[in-house]
């Protein structure tokens, strides 16, 4: 836990000129962007200093000479249990550019189900790819797990027509791990349909103490419908180095995959690689007093808001360090607007997530102690003094 740092200044996290910071004017609060307050693992800060001092900013290798297949898949078995060949892992610039190549590769010409509320981009790649969306609520779900996909929905969708399922899993912003059990219950909606799964599973390593990541493609029978998208970006907090990685569900749609012409998949950084192979090998132990520190930014969230927003509805996330919030009993036209505008503190809108979620808005909860209690007293004053 002594190399796990949230307790950065505001200047030392403005200086990082990352997007979460360089926007909000200095007085406000900023609470939303998916990126952690935390000083890098060291492991990862030394692979890619080293790197640098032997200047490898060119072109990078192919995958199969730069140990990131291996540090892949060994991650993978070690982390969850999934057994994968490191023959069916390749690289791609970030996860999204991976979504959007399995979409326009793999998938029929046909629309996407997207279960809601649900990572922005989703929204958004879709119709780059060329396909429409349809938007399926998640349900409430059972009262001991929270929300839940809606099978019976995605059933209907499919059988309308659509023919992928594109799935956030864990999920985000809902924060829910999905069980072996739903996951299942996925894969024979899908199956029946004689559609396709590809599942982002970027915040796998961030499953927090309590909950258990299940691969989809752990599941059995699903290989010849699913392709894998995963990366070190969110549980190592490296998104701007550029290295995410695809797995194939099968060997036909590996070969449609990587036969592609390169400019159909390319962007992947040489530091990026790097970078990943590290994490991967070496910051085992960083990531798990990250996890230990979200599990009690998770316990001090709920704590914050049972005193100072007591008409919002909020439940424990399983994964990410995202929460998501039910600010419509505060009758706010936009409470996010107006958190911004008369608490000065930034997060995320919940119309931005999918349709008819206008009173809900996404937290950061990846910071310091005192940073977190911050933004919720500002919310608290933001959504409780009249206008």
């Amino acid at each position: 836990m002594s190399d796990v740092d949230f307790d950065l200044s505001d200047e030392e996290l403005r200086a990082a000129a990352s997007v979460k910071w360089t926007y909000c004017p200095p007085d406000v609060l900023p609470a939303w962007v998916a990126e952690m307050d935390v000083r890098p693992c060291p492991a990862v800060l030394d692979a890619v200093r080293a790197a640098v001092d032997r200047g490898t900013f060119g072109y990078p290798a192919f995958d199969r000479d730069t140990g990131l297949r291996e540090a892949t898949t060994a991650f993978l078995r070690r982390r969850f249990g999934w057994a994968v060949d490191p023959g069916s892992v390749f690289s791609c610039g970030d996860v999204m550019a991976g979504v959007r190549l399995v979409l326009e590769t793999l998938c029929a010409d046909a629309p996407v189900v997207v279960p809601t509320p649900t990572y922005p981009p989703f929204l958004d790649v879709v119709p780059i790819a060329g396909r429409t969306v349809v938007q399926v609520p998640c349900t409430i779900g059972d009262p001991g797990r929270g929300p839940a996909l809606d099978l019976d929905g995605i059933d209907a969708a499919l059988a309308a027509g659509a023919r992928t399922v594109l799935l956030a899993q864990p999920h985000n912003p809902l924060g829910r791990a999905f069980t072996a059990v739903e996951l299942a219950g996925l894969r024979d909606v899908v199956v029946r349909h004689g559609a396709r799964v590809v599942s982002d599973e970027i915040h796998a390593p961030l499953v927090l103490p309590g909950a258990v990541h299940t691969p989809y493609a752990s599941i059995e029978g699903t290989a010849d419908h699913v392709t894998t998208v995963v990366a070190a970006s969110k549980a190592w907090n490296i998104p701007g180095l550029k290295c995410a990685q695809i797995v194939g569900g099968n060997a036909a749609d590996l070969t449609a995959l990587t036969g592609v012409a390169h400019v159909a998949n390319h962007g992947t950084s040489p530091l990026g690689v790097v970078a990943s192979v590290a994490a991967y090998t070496e910051g085992g132990a960083w990531l798990e007093g990250v996890l230990e520190h979200l599990a009690a930014q998770r316990d001090l969230f709920g704590a914050l808001v049972a005193t100072h927003l007591p008409l919002a509805v909020w439940r424990p996330m399983e994964a990410t360090y995202l929460a998501w919030v039910d600010a419509r009993a505060y009758r706010l036209p936009d409470p996010a607007a107006a958190a911004l505008a008369r608490g000065r503190v930034c997060v995320n809108p919940g119309r931005d997530f999918g349709t008819g979620y206008d009173g809900f808005v996404r937290v950061n909860l990846a910071t310091s102690a005192g940073r977190l209690t911050e933004a919720v007293e500002r919310l608290a004053t933001a959504w409780q003094t009249p206008a």
